[in-house]
């Protein structure tokens, strides 16, 4: 039985192992990697025409990131910054930027429904304990529909172990921080289950900055007698933080004073339960999946960015229930094949703003009292998503693919307070708001040898605007007819091998229209509104290699260029040909990994990352330099069961913001990042 399910583990699961390029040791073949979710189950990245990078389950192990930026960094051309225990904000082929244009996945689940996005999505998935991450960078169209702008990150559970196993990983360092990894499972017959648990805290290196999360993530996999396989994941994520990650300083406190906290009244407290259960099917040339789900998210927030202009308690919560269908046909005589698929969502949900009257002590805000209510209102969220993907070779080197996505979608919003035409926070009418909307693709790949592949890619995706922005108007004269962002990205890559070294090379050309933007009139007060035209191209480059015997090189590095095509926010004021403020140029991560035999399979390794400078305002007026920071991690394999390990991140204590912006109210102001810190643990495991 055990034979059968290792088999039925690598054949029908491979949505939870990634599986890196492996070269044959002085050969010049390779075996191709294997991606998930371009098509939502295993395909070789050769014939997938699309930039895919993917980080494995080993990676994720040996580095074992204390926030999710040690790890998605190494892409290339992605970006993840710190803004306080795990929250983050996000560039990959876009700005730095909260907007939602990133779908955040779980096992190709979405983590949060279309309605209620969160920009730091990623705090809410068990990264270091994960499967692996895979990266689609640009649009997902056909396949995922709206939120798939910038990039869809696909963060995989791990499957029950084939034999019984336990892990305890129990690490310290600086600022308080402590922090345990516990992991168990084993397979009886023809079921596998598997359970994992975080438990972070840390002080915070900046004034009360306290952070605290419980996590659990329970996954049971059961092999039917017909051969169907079915795959349930539970998770549950209790977040409770202090923050001020994105609480700027002065240029003169963030030299002088880095720990200090403008805000330190502000805090986040989050809870995310996910539940689905995956059946999958495979006969033949058909394969059937039907996976349904439940999710539930709250979250009361008093946010840090608003306190000066707009103090106010959010509480937020939605529920969704929902059911990804899928159905797969193969064509063998004409290697093609054909995917259909239905997504449905309902995610009801609610908003409730308390404004605030806050105290202030020189530029600290130092105590608030509840002033009163602001928003009350019931918002349901609903889509129907047929959609279409076909594949077919012409010969033996080139495949072509093709995709189109229909999505229709509706808001009902139910305001439960009186309506509000003026001041800064109107309420709009009971309302119901629908979008409709078609995402085409087309795609194909070229096998020039058996160590080199191209691929060259078009694809539409789109954005609805979320609940927040439609329905939470504010100062704007109208939110609720605001449009959906739309965007055409066209693409092209090779991806290839030379001796033992692996390398990837893609360029686009990305146009965005009717962006969503929130911009600050003469008065201090704010509009949000359709900004006319972006355009957004650049060229991403990764390399693998070794250098010599236990020394290996990892370089990642993407040039971009991102500006206004069209854009005037109001009379005599254009931004039109300026670059987007928080648009770095240059993004790089370089690594040196050293395993000496003495360390007993274990290593060191020196990281390298590098920001390049951009503008801190749309005027481009002022800019930030950019910075460069180090990193060291180190393990050593004590015995087969112990590891020890450490890691210094910012080993220079280099003086860096991870945000920088400015305006004509209150100047430059930049967001600290973490002086130097040092961490130790060590990893049990009983086999």
């Amino acid at each position: 039985m055990k034979a059968f399910l290792s088999t039925a583990t690598v054949a029908l699961y491979t949505t939870t192992l990634l599986a890196p390029a492996v070269f044959a040791a002085g050969a010049d073949t390779v075996l191709d990697e294997v991606t998930v979710t371009g098509t939502r189950e295993a395909e070789p990245l050769a014939t997938t025409a699309a930039t895919v990078d993917s980080v494995s389950t080993e990676e994720i192990e040996e580095t074992r990131p204390g926030h999710p930026s040690e790890i998605m960094n190494r892409i290339p051309g992605v970006h993840v910054n710190v803004t306080g225990g795990e929250g983050h904000m996000t560039a990959i082929r876009q700005p730095i930027t909260t907007k939602p244009v990133y779908l955040y996945l779980e096992d190709g689940i979405p983590v949060r429904s279309t309605g209620f996005f969160n920009h730091n999505a990623l705090y809410e998935i068990n990264v270091p304990q994960s499967g692996g991450i895979e990266v689609l960078k640009g649009p997902g169209t056909a396949l995922y529909g709206s939120d798939a702008i910038g990039a869809v990150i696909n963060v995989l559970t791990r499957p029950a172990p084939l034999e019984p196993e336990a892990d305890i990983n129990l690490e310290a360092g600086e600022h308080g921080w402590r922090r345990a990894l516990l992991s168990a499972g084993n397979t009886w017959d023809a079921d596998g289950l598997r359970a994992d648990v975080n438990l972070t805290r840390t002080d915070g290196w900046r004034d009360d900055t306290d952070y605290e999360r419980y996590t659990g993530t329970l996954r049971w996999d059961r092999y039917l007698d017909s051969g169907a396989v079915l795959k349930s994941v539970l998770t549950y994520s209790d977040i409770d933080q202090q923050t001020a990650g994105s609480s700027r300083l002065s240029r003169d406190d963030y030299e002088n004073d880095p720990t200090r906290n403008y805000t330190p009244i502000s805090y986040r407290q989050v809870q995310a339960l996910r539940f689905s259960l995956d059946y999958q099917q495979e006969s033949g040339n058909d394969l059937v999946s039907i996976t349904p789900y439940v999710r539930r998210n709250s979250m009361e927030l008093l946010p840090n960015w608003s306190l000066s202009y707009d103090p106010a308690i959010w509480e937020t919560s939605n529920d969704s229930i929902g059911m990804l269908l899928k159905y797969r046909h193969d064509l063998p005589a004409l290697r093609a094949r054909i995917i259909v698929g239905t997504d449905l969502d309902y995610s009801p949900g609610q908003r409730k703003e308390y404004s605030l009257n806050v105290t202030r002590v020189d530029s600290v805000y130092v105590d608030y009292s509840i002033n009163e209510k602001i928003y009350d209102y019931d918002v349901a969220y609903s889509a129907v998503s047929p959609w279409v993907h076909g594949e077919m070779s012409i010969g033996k080197r080139m495949r072509l693919t093709a995709g189109l996505r229909y999505d229709n979608m509706k808001y009902d919003y139910d305001n439960r307070m009186s309506d509000l035409a003026t001041g800064s926070h109107r309420r709009p009418g009971d309302a119901a708001v629908t979008f409709d909307h078609l995402s085409p693709k087309l795609g194909a790949t070229w096998r020039f040898s058996p160590v080199l592949n191209g691929f060259l890619s078009y694809r539409h995706a789109f954005r609805a605007p979320s609940e927040g922005q439609l329905f939470r108007q504010g100062s704007s004269d109208n939110t609720v007819e605001l449009d959906p962002i739309k965007v055409d990205s066209f693409e092209t890559g090779v991806r290839g091998a030379w001796r033992r070294a692996r390398y990837e090379i893609s360029v686009y050309y990305m146009t965005k229209d009717d962006d969503i933007v929130t911009y600050r009139r003469d008065d201090g007060s704010r509009e949000t509104q359709n900004a006319g035209k972006t355009l957004h191209r650049g060229v991403e480059i990764g390399l693998n290699t070794p250098l010599v015997n236990a020394l290996s090189l990892a370089v990642s590095y993407s040039y971009a260029k991102h500006t206004f095509e069209s854009w005037s926010p109001r009379a005599g004021v254009s931004y039109d040909n300026n670059e987007i403020s928080g648009a770095p140029r240059e993004m790089a991560n370089v690594r040196l990994d050293y395993r000496p035999e003495v360390l007993g399979g274990g290593r060191v390794s020196l990281e390298w990352e590098h920001l390049g400078g951009y503008w801190e305002d749309d005027a481009n007026t002022h800019k930030y330099g950019g910075h460069d920071v180090l990193n060291l991690r180190a393990d050593y394999q004590a015995t087969r069961a112990l590891n020890l390990y450490a890691r210094v991140t910012n080993l220079t204590d280099e003086t860096y913001a991870t945000l920088a912006s400015y305006n004509s109210f209150r100047g430059e102001e930049l967001a600290p990042g973490m002086e130097r810190t040092v961490y130790a643990g060590l990893s049990y495991a009983m086999r």
